[in-house]
């Protein structure tokens, strides 16, 4: 049997918060396994990335100009070629948008089957047992899926790997020859216009959810936020509708923000967007629904009507109840 392979996602030469993640989680399965675990890192300048990955027994390098900026088609050939030269046991990413793109590519072109959505994984024999979020979360649903496999996890289903010595091994591989004749190229990026909020530096977050209603009764929201010197942030649905704009938007296509308090208001708690949010260090639920997924993610919860909740915590707030 072969070793564990974990996909190290990067931006602009960081190390995301996922990938530590699967460090994690990679050595609860090689502690149950005797495998070692591997840390995949493709990019220009790879050996400056390498120094928060002591959780790995061995840290494999591709270094090469056209893996940055990040093309889907470029970093597929890397992980492809690397999985056939390796072999190895378990492949982990992150299901992030990083993740959508390259463990799909990997299953098929590799044949091996492929979980995604995963929050656990746990070995069972020749087999890993994973638990996967599904129908935006309100149900969990167990595979068992026989080696060699691939598993997509969710951001925010285990503890960041800390910072400690080096890896153990740095081993430089040589970029495959397809890495030489893409197809696509990156053309540019868009950013938030310049003095837009930054929610990912906000120490208070109230997000409301599909639940508001209307875009007028955010203004509820905005008022009680204001009391509590938070950002008002809103959920995919709310952005779609126009209620508020992109910058304050939390989850996978919006922002991954870690505050000191979180209020989930209206909000169910899709897998997409507690990945944006499930690091907060407290979280209040706030959902009528006693089966929102938002509920396995808070600290508190309450299915009591936000209408009521809201407007009574506002005026508590005014009147000098805050902390």
């Amino acid at each position: 049997m072969g070793d564990i392979l974990v996909h190290i996602e990067t931006r602009a030469g960081a190390i995301q918060p996922v990938s530590l993640e699967l460090l994690t989680a990679a050595r609860e399965l090689a502690g149950a396994t005797g495998m070692k675990v591997e840390a995949l890192v493709a990019a220009a300048a790879p050996q400056e990335i390498t120094a928060r990955l002591g959780a790995a027994d061995r840290v494999l390098v591709v270094a090469h100009p056209a893996l940055e900026p990040y093309t889907p088609e470029a970093h597929a050939a890397i992980l492809a070629e690397t999985v056939r030269a390796r072999d190895p046991a378990i492949v982990l990413l992150g299901y992030s948008s990083v993740g959508l793109d390259l463990a799909p590519n990997l299953a098929v072109r590799t044949g091996r089957p492929l979980v995604s959505y995963c929050v656990k994984l746990a070995v069972t024999g020749d087999a890993i047992e994973a638990e996967s979020l599904v129908y935006g979360g309100k149900l969990r649903a167990t595979t068992r899926a026989k080696l060699p496999a691939i598993f997509a996890v969710t951001p925010g289903s285990f503890a960041e790997a800390q910072a400690g010595a080096a890896p153990a091994e740095i081993l430089e591989l040589a970029p495959p020859d397809a890495i030489g004749k893409l197809r696509t190229a990156f053309v540019s990026e868009t950013r938030p216009p310049p003095g837009a909020i930054d929610l990912t530096q906000a120490d208070r977050i109230l997000c409301v959810g599909r639940g508001i209603a209307d875009k007028d009764s955010i203004a509820i929201a905005e008022e009680v936020a204001a009391a509590l010197g938070a950002e008002i942030a809103g959920s995919r649905p709310v952005i779609d509708a126009g209620w508020l704009p992109k910058e304050r938007q939390v989850g996978k296509s919006g922002c991954k923000v870690k505050p000191k308090l979180y209020i989930a208001a209206g909000v169910s708690g899709a897998p997409e967007h507690l990945e944006g949010m499930s690091a907060a260090e407290l979280i209040v639920g706030i959902n009528s629904d006693a089966k929102a997924p938002i509920f396995r993610v808070a600290h508190y919860g309450t299915t009591c009507d936000l209408f009521d909740l809201l407007p009574a915590l506002g005026e508590r707030l005014k009147s000098g109840g805050a902390g």
